[in-house]
């Protein structure tokens, strides 16, 4: 469904990515992995057709996404990192805005705006300015509006952030339902034991490079390494972490003597 072919971006001569190339199929949950500065969010900005590629490309349905980009929107639902709404609007009027950015009748955004924002516990704050949301909220918001012109590809770029317990556990059963009703989804993350729970694949990145794409039960028992975590970490040479935090509480006792 989703092709990623041969992606580069540099920024004034610098390699962002190099070669990226991968695919997601319907029904699929690929989970995107990466340290800061690895190439994941410019990776996103391309395939979400915010930036252009300095060479590749990204087809869906075997079409390149840059022949028709606002067709191509309307069967994407994305949630970025960052909730940069227009806070402003309340929850139902930024839903209503993005219902009919999609094209969709009055009437389906209303029935739709409602009863989600009523399923996700906001229907009380519904005429409110989102100024007044939490992070979480606010967070919600863009859910729905991911989901409101029912899309066939997700992409959800740490959409964990904010949620307390109930609604993450909302958003887990969430995905998985929409991968089992055949949407396609890329899952970019840093909380490695969700991803090993809820991917069918993972594809690892690294200094704007693919170096692995397996199920996360794979890429474990390749890299000889008891989960998901530690085969990461093995692949982009993380530091020792432990040994990193007995310097710095050395480092602290030093200073109090």
């Amino acid at each position: 469904m989703l092709e990623v072919r041969n992606l580069s971006k540099s920024y004034r001569s610098i390699p962002a990515i190099q070669n990226v190339s991968f695919q997601v199929e319907a029904g699929e949950i690929v989970g995107y992995l990466g340290a800061n500065g690895s190439g994941k969010s410019t990776t996103v900005k391309i395939v979400t057709g915010l930036l252009r590629p300095s060479e590749g490309k990204v087809f869906f349905h075997g079409e390149d996404i840059r022949n028709d980009l606002p067709l191509y929107r309307k069967s994407l639902g994305y949630i970025p990192e960052e909730a940069h709404l227009y806070t402003y609007m309340s929850g139902v009027e930024y839903l209503q805005l993005v219902g009919r950015l999609r094209g969709m009748s009055e009437r389906i955004i209303s029935v739709k705006a409602n009863h989600m924002l009523q399923l996700l516990g906001l229907e009380s704050w519904r005429y409110s300015p989102m100024s007044l949301y939490s992070k979480g909220m606010r967070q919600r918001v863009l859910m729905a509006a991911a989901l409101m012109h029912n899309p066939d590809l997700l992409i959800f770029d740490e959409p964990l952030s904010g949620l307390d317990i109930l609604s993450a556990r909302l958003f887990k059963d969430l995905l998985q339902q929409l991968a089992a009703n055949g949407k396609a989804i890329l899952y970019i993350s840093h909380v490695l034991e969700i991803v090993e729970h809820l991917c069918n694949r993972v594809l690892v990145i690294s200094k704007g490079r693919i170096l692995a794409d397996a199920s996360p039960a794979q890429l474990a028992r390749t890299m000889q390494r008891a989960n998901l975590e530690k085969a990461f970490a093995q692949l982009v040479d993380q530091q020792d972490t432990a040994s990193i935090a007995r310097e710095l509480i050395e480092t602290v006792q030093e200073c109090d003597e």
